[in-house]
């Protein structure tokens, strides 16, 4: 399989660079999180990876594409936030199969810290009954009778917070966590210690600001500010600035701007990725590159994605 792979991406000069992120890694399914592969499921895609292309290092991929020397199939794997599993449970995964990856943390939510939708989440989770009054979002009385209409709730939720201003969308989060009588808020994340353990492991820490703010939604100066923190705080923690940086949610014209660029260009990082599809490639603009996670429930279909997407097929 490989060998057909290789065929398709070729390397070197015409090489390019995949680069898929995650957030969590979980113990078992979990219906309110689809998205998120179980222990099982990472572990089988990482196979499927290690058997179809080529897992390099995100730092030595950026090398390398700088160079004209990545392999053929290049991809390198991302996590963002934080999550605590991404220390107990993603990391012996990739252990087991001598694989980095780069996580993306944004250290406002280290240790207690709980992120918005982490709480609406969790919130929607603990409610009883058959449906839960959100009309002060706007959004009227939405069902919670199966774990079908939890998940479609909290989304409808998510949706109506996710671009209001990061006091005022915690804030509601934290009301609708009250409706729906959640004792406290839930513990996901991990800590400094965590982080120092994925860097002693081998793995690439990079930032992901202080808050995981809209940076649309900032002033300028408040962006900055918020994503200098991200680097120092780091900093702080693991001895050394981090070289890499990942724009929270990530989509041009909607999440950053050319602004933005500038900021992450300007306080020194090396580089910063999108969650824009597709595939970097010797040239681009190093403070814009694409990501993507080409999540589906089968291998097969999750490197049939990866390949729509180094030939621009998404």
């Amino acid at each position: 399989m490989k060998l057909l792979t290789n065929l398709l991406c070729p390397g070197s000069a015409r090489g390019a660079l995949q680069v898929i992120y995650f957030h969590q890694v979980l113990r078992e399914p979990d219906p309110l999180r689809p998205g998120d592969p179980t222990a099982q499921t990472f572990d089988e895609l990482l196979g499927m990876l290690k058997s179809r292309f080529n897992v390099i290092g995100l730092a030595d991929g950026l090398d390398r594409m700088a160079r004209g020397t990545l392999p053929p199939g290049a991809v390198a794997i991302s996590f963002d936030d934080g999550y605590a599993d991404n220390v107990e449970v993603a990391l012996p995964v990739l252990r087991k199969h001598d694989l980095t990856a780069t996580f993306f943390v944004a250290t406002g939510y280290l240790g207690d810290g709980a992120m918005f939708n982490d709480i609406v989440i969790e919130g929607v989770r603990a409610a009883a009954g058959e449906s839960i009054d959100l009309g002060f979002l706007g959004l009227g009385r939405l069902p919670i009778r199966t774990d079908a209409e939890r998940f479609q709730t909290l989304q409808a939720i998510i949706g109506a917070l996710k671009y209001l201003p990061s006091e005022e969308r915690m804030q509601k989060a934290e009301r609708v966590a009250e409706l729906c009588r959640l004792a406290a808020p839930p513990r996901l994340m991990t800590d400094a210690d965590g982080v120092r353990r994925l860097a002693a492991a081998g793995m690439e820490i990079g930032a992901h600001t202080h808050t995981h703010p809209i940076l649309m939604r900032l002033t300028p100066a408040e962006a900055e500010q918020d994503i200098a923190r991200g680097r120092d705080e780091l900093k702080s923690i693991l001895g050394h600035a981090p070289q890499l940086f990942a724009y929270p949610n990530g989509r041009l014209g909607k999440d950053y701007s050319a602004e933005h660029v500038a900021i992450v260009e300007r306080l020194g990082f090396d580089a910063a990725f999108t969650t824009n599809p597709g595939a970097c490639r010797k040239g681009d603009q190093r403070w814009e590159l694409p990501r993507f996670t080409p999540w589906d429930r089968t291998p097969g279909r999750f490197a049939l994605r990866l390949l729509q997407a180094r030939w621009g097929l998404l």
